[in-house]
């Protein structure tokens, strides 16, 4: 009949042989489960302390009192030196000994009461096995929540789960989810008003069979697979998917999770790392206080409403405003939707180096690309690089940056970008094959040579020239009818840059989107003056690079002077006079880039000038190493902030969102006018993109390296 002993409790060491050998096979004669005794036995407990006690000793967990179990009359019969006591609901232990190896002369029943039993540890044998934690009664952990990591930690690595039974700001009791096994732990506070947590009682030893195991693991919660995998994310912008969150709980943690839950698991790891959105709101003004602590001259401004919502935000570092001096004057600004739970707007605007580079001149936040938003972010931009006839904007057409900029800048001379001209125009009137015309005309140096292509784009489409002309303006997107300075700039492709820079960090709160760009910032400068202390000629690389095949072209030329400052060249398709005392060509290029062409340096050779004389401050290493000369830093942690009462108390509220739509939320944009994602195809065989299966030249089926895990846009 079955006894109901459910399991052992513990099993205790005694005297079992005189060796270690001898102990371990004692030890297997009673293993941990029910125990099944004759049915014409009328006290099966007595039968079993008679009959199976060679070993010396049994733990056994019951369920009933000992008073029920055990008459009077028999005990004494099998007990005369009893000393039973019955008093706990929960458990007795049964416990044996005697003066021989091999017979029972005298035993006890041992109480405990309703606290906890002062039990040791359970040896693991071949039908138990160890948690294989490093767990120990009088361990201490400083919160609650630390040892609560702590087990569930243990518990998907070992592979079993378990089930709370009593829980309480001073106290936590839990057991295996099999209510046969001997798995539990007891652990309460050192004292009541501390937040310290000390293991009282613990048995590390599981009995319970792999038919508890599940896949679906009760302690793999969100926030502990975020705690688990929040590691990953730290010091990096994008981190693994949730897919890539699901395999790490399958290899690390032995947990199978849905993917849904990976998802929130990915996004409270984000959380711990990055801190939350509404944090960010809260912390903004204290950290922009470090940064123009840390940063001497770095500007920073937050626009609130009257309920204190957050509106605005710019930053402009005071090492890039200083270095703007050393920068051609011709600014790009452009904004990117951000992808968090508050959405918004980042705006940019940037200038570029001598050597070709994006150097980013300020940063702003706003509610959406509208008139008001682009009027406060270009009011705050002018006071850093001023409104002159120099100056040039280059934009997009978005009628509220056009509004904006000829509100705020009164002087400076706005430009539009030429590739998106181009994509208007191949949306509106299905012409791409003029497309070639069209950008010889936007990069001609002479209005005479522009005319000659925008006759060609006329015969063939005149409804196209007539667009360009009337409706977009020739001083807006050609180089020659530009009425300013915007030398071979043409397009808004070094803010693109920036914003494709910053694709993974979209979605980051303001705060970390911001520490983001100071990290890329700083490392910018850093790199490009190490480049600059490098350089052994007079100008940048990128422009020496061009120079050079110049000087190769002018050796042909025929050069006369005209007088002591004009030379006549010439050799080659076209003629040139140039004024080496003005640094101007009759080709225009010089004139417009600034660089010395291929007249220009024959007619320096010929006047015996050194060719660098001609050349523009910009593009000078001098120039280049001024502009990167000083060092963004950091803002570190917030612990080690100094910020004044009246910032930290500053009041910053999110702003309001309108309600969130069911489903995934969106994280891309709809493409511009004119602007088309083509779709590579995949390989069937190898699963790579950019080719067919036929095409394909693996031969086992895989290519080398990593493919791309995301099918690209």
């Amino acid at each position: 009949m079955n006894l109901g002993i459910r399991h052992f409790q513990e099993i205790k060491k005694m005297n079992f042989g005189k060796n270690k050998q001898d102990e371990l096979d004692q030890s297997k004669k009673f293993p941990p489960h029910c125990y099944t005794t004759p049915s014409n036995v009328s006290h099966p407990l007595l039968y079993l302390l008679k009959t199976g006690l060679e070993n010396k000793f049994i733990l056994l967990h019951i369920s009933f009192h000992l008073k029920s179990v055990i008459p009077k009359a028999e005990s004494k019969s099998f007990f005369p030196e009893r000393n039973i006591f019955c008093q706990s609901r929960y458990c007795q232990k049964l416990q044996a000994t005697s003066t021989s190896s091999d017979k029972l002369s005298t035993s006890s029943v041992a109480t405990f009461l309703d606290e906890p039993v002062n039990v040791p540890t359970i040896e693991a044998s071949d039908s138990t096995f160890s948690d294989g934690s490093d767990l120990h009664e009088g361990k201490y952990f400083n919160t609650k929540k630390d040892l609560k990591k702590k087990l569930s930690d243990i518990a998907m690595k070992g592979s079993f789960e378990f089930r709370t039974r009593k829980s309480n700001r001073s106290l936590w009791v839990i057991q295996c989810i099999d209510p046969n096994c001997s798995w539990r732990l007891r652990a309460s506070k050192i004292v009541p008003e501390s937040t310290k947590f000390v293991i009282r009682k613990y048995v590390g030893v599981h009995s319970c069979s792999l038919l508890n195991r599940n896949a679906n693991h009760r302690q793999a919660t969100y926030v502990v697979i975020g705690e688990q995998v929040a590691p990953q994310y730290v010091g990096v912008e994008k981190g693994p998917g949730p897919k890539g969150v699901q395999t790490f709980a399958r290899i690390e943690l032995g947990a199978q999770i849905s993917y849904y839950k990976a998802w929130r698991g990915r996004k409270h790891a984000h959380t711990l790392i990055r801190g939350s959105p509404e944090q960010s709101f809260h912390v903004l003004p204290s950290y922009f206080h470090m940064l123009e602590k840390l940063n001497p001259g770095t500007i920073t401004r937050i626009e609130v409403d009257g309920e204190s919502r957050f509106k605005y935000l710019f930053l402009a570092f005071g090492v890039a405003i200083r270095g703007f001096r050393y920068m051609r004057k011709v600014v790009g600004i452009d904004g990117t939707f951000l992808k968090g739970q508050y959405r918004g707007v980042l705006l940019v605007a940037t200038a570029q180096d001598g050597n070709g580079q994006c150097y980013p001149l300020a940063w702003g936040i706003v509610d959406s690309e509208n008139e008001d938003a682009w009027s406060w972010f270009l009011t705050q931009l002018k006071e850093i690089i001023g409104d002159t006839d120099e100056l040039a904007l280059i934009s997009d057409r978005a009628p509220s940056i056009k509004k904006a900029i000829s509100t705020v800048f009164e002087k400076a001379h706005h430009g539009a970008c030429a590739w998106h001209v181009a994509q208007n125009i191949k949306n509106k009137f299905k012409c791409a094959d003029i497309m070639g015309s069209y950008w010889s005309a936007v990069n001609a140096y002479r209005c005479e040579d522009f005319t000659g292509y925008m006759i060609k784009i006329s015969n063939r489409y005149p409804r196209v020239a007539e667009y360009l002309e009337n409706e977009v303006g020739f001083e807006k997107w050609s180089r020659c009818h530009y009425p300013g300075l915007r030398y071979n700039i043409t397009t808004t492709n070094m803010v693109e840059s920036l914003n494709s820079m910053l694709v993974n960090a979209r979605d980051f709160p303001y705060v970390a989107l911001l520490d983001v760009i100071q990290e890329k910032m700083s490392k910018w400068w850093n790199d490009r003056r190490i480049v600059a202390t490098a350089i052994t000629t007079p100008l940048t690389p990128s422009r020496e690079s061009e120079l050079r095949p110049r000087f190769a072209q002018s050796n042909g030329r025929h050069t006369s002077q005209l007088n002591p400052i004009t030379y006549h060249v010439k050799g080659g398709e076209l003629e040139g006079v140039v004024d080496i005392f003005n640094k101007t060509c009759t080709c225009k290029e010089f004139d417009i880039d600034k660089l010395p062409c291929v007249h220009a340096v024959a007619a320096a050779h010929h006047a015996q000038v050194s060719v660098y004389s001609l050349v523009s401050p910009y593009y000078t290493k001098e120039y280049y190493l001024l502009a990167y000369g000083e060092t963004i830093y950091p803002v570190g942690s917030q612990s080690q902030w100094d910020v004044p009462n009246e910032v930290v108390t500053r009041i910053v509220l999110p702003r309001e969102v309108k309600e969130k739509k069911r489903g995934r939320p969106k994280t891309s944009r709809f493409p511009s006018v004119g602007e088309f994602r083509k779709r590579k195809n995949r390989c069937g065989k190898c699963g790579a993109y950019g080719h067919y299966k036929k095409k394909c030249n693996s031969q086992t089926g895989s290519t080398e390296g990593n493919p791309p895990t995301n099918v690209p846009g």
